[in-house]
């Protein structure tokens, strides 16, 4: 059944002589400029009862009104897939995603994602689109994201991500060791050969801005956080591989597993097991789209980092070097 939205608003005077459209987005703004202008060409927006074209100018006084039904988007499977919730109201879930879930239904990928759980745990959804997804983790990141349960919902929060107020904080395990955090400026774009992947492009890529810093040095590895400021595909994999510290794991940036120096058995077997890029997305912060409150989320670590980052700290003390270095 379709999710019917009605409402209207007097235009105030002193937006005499503006655009139809301009007067409706600043009336109407939890939604979009582009859900607004297609709203009115499909007449589902109205001035004083009639139809008018988007850059008709108005004089003031006028009743704006919509009335539009949010038929479900293209249809997914609802299928009851497991979900770690970590806070959940009627405007927002947000979700500590595992390693192996993909997030979107993809050529390869049509069922068993997160869009499909989501569609089960809050059939809503359904009205908004790609399931109220608002950003993405790589199938193999692990960690904290939001949904929005209503339209109203997902634009704020999209507006947030443009506007950059939204903060998001990872952790990683990098191939080397780093000597200190600092930021990586570089723009970002589809690799010019390999379409599978994204790679620093000066020329044709987005702009994309990454911060980080270290947490814990070890013979041939480091512990850091990051701090997004834009949110590019494959952003943090593409900066640490440019600036020649990959993540561990990375099957796409990193190489060819190679083994350290004086490395033990038990790091050894640890490294070969560890198939995934050593990515969490541990801390999530936003303004609640309905209430505009601050909130924060911070998850633990996943079990396989955890245990990873056990290895690395015990490889140090069994090879008798020093300890491993906090900051």
């Amino acid at each position: 059944m379709a999710e019917r939205i009605v409402k209207e608003a007097q235009v105030p005077f002193e937006s005499s002589g503006q655009r139809f459209d301009q007067i409706a987005t600043e009336l109407f703004q939890d939604f979009s400029r582009s859900r607004i202008q297609a709203w009115i060409k499909e007449g589902a927006l109205l001035v004083d009862g009639k139809a008018c074209k988007a850059k008709e100018k108005l004089l003031g006084g006028e009743v704006v009104s919509l009335d539009v039904a949010l038929e479900e988007q293209e249809a997914h499977e609802a299928q009851d897939i497991p979900i770690d919730i970590v806070y959940e109201d009627e405007h927002i879930l947000v979700i500590n995603k595992p390693a192996g879930l993909v997030v979107h239904p993809a050529v390869g990928h049509r069922e068993g994602t997160l869009l499909n759980a989501i569609l089960h745990h809050a059939p809503e959804t359904a009205h908004v689109p790609r399931a109220g997804i608002v950003h993405r983790l790589d199938k193999e990141t692990t960690g904290l994201m939001v949904v929005a349960k209503t339209l109203q919902a997902q634009t704020d929060l999209v507006a947030q991500l443009q506007e950059r107020s939204m903060g998001r904080e990872y952790e990683a395990i990098t191939i080397g060791v780093m000597t200190g955090g600092g930021m990586v400026d570089e723009p970002i774009g589809r690799h010019p050969t390999n379409r599978q992947r994204m790679a620093v492009e000066p020329i044709h890529g987005k702009d994309a801005l990454t911060h980080y810093r270290l947490l814990k040095r070890f013979k041939n590895h480091t512990h850091i956080r990051l701090k997004l400021e834009t949110g590019r595909t494959h952003q943090i994999r593409v900066h640490m591989s440019h600036i020649q510290y990959p993540l561990l794991g990375d099957p796409q940036y990193s190489g060819r597993l190679k083994m350290p120096k004086a490395c033990g058995e038990e790091l050894q077997i640890t490294l070969r097991n560890f198939r995934r890029q050593a990515l969490h997305a541990k801390r999530l912060e936003l303004n609640h789209p309905f209430t505009g409150d601050w909130m924060e989320w911070e998850v633990d670590l996943p079990d396989d980092m955890a245990e990873l980052l056990e290895v690395l700290d015990r490889d140090m003390v069994e090879s008798g070097s020093k300890d491993s270095e906090y900051f």
